[in-house]
């Protein structure tokens, strides 16, 4: 028994995942171009001749359907009997498709079987999330009304009662300014004409002869009998501080802790599609501590969403995704992947990686 199987995390509902597993335009739009056997519903041939891995069209049968979550087809390629399991589980960001296809009758051989997962593999990973995207789109209605809400404002008593305000504000101006200037003039009128400032050269002339006068007496005094005894008491004391203050501090001090080893990160581009990609980075603790407090923080375009995130924790800030996590022991690594649905059809990264402020190897 021979045994080929793949499996996807995509950020759509099970249902439209079922929908593109089992609608014959958009299985020839991902897989290959499908026909209905006239007579039998639930037969298809799918015409794989020419595809890698396949030597002629495949005949399928629905043997087992439970929707959405499980499609099983009996296959015949040429005499070639195979059981291919599509199973759609639901997951927090979308769902999981898993195939699964092993042989019943016959085998494929050696140069067949790489060929033939390789393409299973690039139909699940790159045409099928695109055509899903594409898919979405179709079903979001974007239409708009065409009339306006402010077509119904009133436009015109707004007008009239802005008109009027501005007016009375400089009436009321003009009134309150009239009542100052009056109160200014009356208060101006009642001061007393001969309040003129005689009295303050007197106390200027008399009180600068005395401070001048007491200066010279106070400084001979003072300086002789105060300038020697600091300079006793410095002398003195300055010799005993020295000797002491030194090497009580030369031998308390501590040299610093070394500086932690920063982290490293590398990231790598696992699979790519229209819209989208899938993203890896591994983070590296190259130190001889644990560290705990790590953050990487990957930038991506605008109108970018990211979806099923695994081995970190994350959250969005604007355009960048910052992703955390448990502490990473020393030597070891702690690896992050990520599905990323950008706005632009053939994004193959992200703009930017950093961690700890320097930049990710691999971008």
């Amino acid at each position: 028994m021979i045994e080929i199987g793949a499996q996807i995390d995509l950020s759509h509902p099970a249902e439209r995942v079922w929908l593109a597993l089992t609608d014959r335009e958009l299985l020839g739009r991902w897989f290959a171009e499908a026909e209905t056997v006239e007579g039998v519903p639930d037969r298809l041939v799918l015409h794989t001749a020419g595809l890698a891995g396949f030597e002629a069209n495949v005949e399928v049968e629905v043997t087992e359907r439970q929707e959405p979550d499980l499609l099983v087809l009996s296959c015949d390629e040429a005499g070639r009997l195979s059981e291919l399991t599509c199973t759609v589980t639901a997951t927090k960001q979308g769902c999981r498709l898993e195939l699964r296809e092993v042989s019943t009758h016959g085998a494929w051989s050696a140069e067949q079987h790489e060929p033939r997962e390789q393409q299973l593999r690039q139909a699940l990973t790159v045409r099928l999330p695109a055509i899903l995207d594409w898919l979405a789109f179709q079903q979001v209605d974007l239409r708009r009304g065409d009339a306006g809400l402010t077509a119904e404002l009133p436009l015109i008593g707004v007008r009239g009662r802005a008109g009027r305000n501005p007016r009375r504000r400089r009436t009321l101006v003009a009134v309150v300014a009239g009542a100052v200037l009056v109160a200014g003039t009356a208060a101006w009128v009642a001061l007393p004409p001969d309040a003129k400032p005689t009295a303050a050269p007197a106390p200027t002339a008399t009180a600068s002869p005395t401070v001048t006068a007491g200066r010279p007496t106070v400084a001979p005094t003072a300086t002789p009998s105060a300038r020697p005894t600091r300079t006793t008491a410095s002398a003195t004391t300055r010799p005993s501080l020295t000797p002491s203050a030194k090497p009580s501090r030369t031998a308390a001090s501590v040299p610093p802790p070394p500086s932690p080893t920063p982290m490293v990160a590398r990231y790598q581009t696992d699979s790519t599609r229209l819209f989208g990609y899938t993203g890896e980075i591994v983070v590296q603790n190259p130190g001889d501590a644990p560290v705990a407090d790590w953050a990487v923080v990957v930038s991506l375009a605008e109108g970018t969403t990211v979806d099923d995130v695994d081995g970190a924790n994350w959250r969005k800030d604007g355009r960048s995704i910052i992703f955390t996590g448990a502490a990473v022991r020393p030597g070891g690594t702690q690896t992050i992947s990520f599905d990323v649905r950008d706005s632009r059809p053939k994004a193959r990264e992200p703009e930017s990686c950093t961690i700890g402020g320097q930049p990710c190897a691999g971008l």
